[in-house]
């Protein structure tokens, strides 16, 4: 997120998931109140502290970039370390019947799978960035987009937008950049592959029992920075049974902290849902945090909460890995009489998201 410099600064048999509701009846077993510091108490997930998070990434990144970790640890590290419902305790003792180095490289694998087998659905993608005004609590500036995301009669993905208003999230002081629907794209819904593995380092915490799940918890962040290049910072839940990953907490770095330049994301924590009975898709992402922006070029310093979620809903596989081969011609996509979504017919527009 970006400043806005034309802004004055005075301004996730039954279904195994994690809840993500805010409030459920006591008789609920898979229960798990994740309450947000801005909603007036609770927090993330206690091991999935943004205190450990973003002090872990302090140490690798310049002084400036300290101030924000520090502000944004302020904020959230009381709630963090609150207990929640559902968080059981972390077990540190290493993992039996295999090696953690085992464990990784197995999720590793199912997660390639996963991304191969996501690449074949369609889904709608739900996204609302506010921008709060923390003496009133009222919505400042707003930016709101639902995108179908099908495939064309080729099978190429494509983005099919259906419902987005006026954009007045500048109104807030800030302006989206493209690190914005990056981390939108690719980080928010995070998932580490085989191929993504050498890029970071991933540390093996314990296991933790999340609701009726039991899970490996791993902390992951960049081996190293490439210049133009963003990664995922913090804490990832993976599957026992599934080898998959389940829950994430975390933050996009590096971030740009130069005056004037300042480039700032909230961390976020992301959810994951057994869809198909068989892999886990990322189905909600909340992100929350104070971006601070130093004072410049005679402008006063600038605080500005923001608030973000998107949802990953209406998962439908459009197509399988195999092909249809008719006298030596693949003929997989040649169905011009389909009137389906995913043939080049997007789905009727969507009505406003509640």
């Amino acid at each position: 997120m970006a400043r806005n410099s034309h802004i004055p600064d005075i301004l996730r048999s039954k279904p195994r998931r994690i809840t993500i509701l805010q409030s459920a009846p006591a008789s609920n077993p898979l229960f798990c109140r994740i309450m947000h510091p801005w909603d007036g108490g609770g927090g993330y997930p206690p091991a999935a502290s943004s205190t450990h998070v973003l002090a872990a990434a302090a140490s690798k990144y310049p002084m400036p970039a300290r101030f924000l970790i520090l502000l944004l640890t302020l904020a959230f590290g009381t709630q963090f370390a609150q207990a929640q419902k559902g968080f059981g305790p972390l077990d540190p003792a290493p993992p039996t019947g295999a090696t953690v180095d085992q464990i990784i490289a197995k999720f590793g694998a199912r997660e390639t799978e996963f991304r191969d087998a996501r690449d074949n659905y369609t889904f709608r993608q739900s996204v609302k960035i506010d921008g709060i005004d923390d003496d009133t609590g009222k919505v400042m500036g707003e930016y709101q987009q639902v995108t179908d995301i099908v495939f064309d009669r080729d099978g190429k993905r494509s983005e099919h937008v259906v419902y987005a208003p006026q954009n007045t999230i500048d109104n807030a002081g800030v302006t989206m950049s493209p690190t914005d629907f990056d981390e939108i794209e690719h980080r928010l819904p995070f998932i580490l592959t085989t191929e993504d593995l050498p890029k970071y380092t991933v540390t093996y915490l314990g296991r933790q029992k999340v609701d009726d799940l039991d899970t490996y918890v791993f902390e992951a962040g960049p081996v190293r920075i490439q210049k133009g290049q963003h990664y995922f910072q913090g804490k990832v839940w993976v599957d026992q049974q599934d080898f998959e990953i389940v829950l994430v907490n975390g933050t996009t770095v590096p971030q740009d902290t130069r005056p004037g330049h300042e480039d700032l994301q909230p961390p976020f924590t992301t959810y994951y849902e057994q869809i198909d009975g068989k892999n886990w898709f990322p189905t909600y992402t909340k992100a929350e945090g104070v971006l601070h922006f130093a004072a410049q070029n005679g402008a006063l310093s600038q605080d500005v909460h923001l608030r973000s979620v998107v949802r990953y809903t209406d998962y439908k596989q459009f197509r399988s890995t195999s092909r249809i081969i008719y006298n030596g011609e693949d003929i997989t996509n040649d169905h011009p009489n389909d009137q389906s979504p995913g043939n080049g017919n997007p789905p009727a527009p969507a009505a406003p998201p509640k």
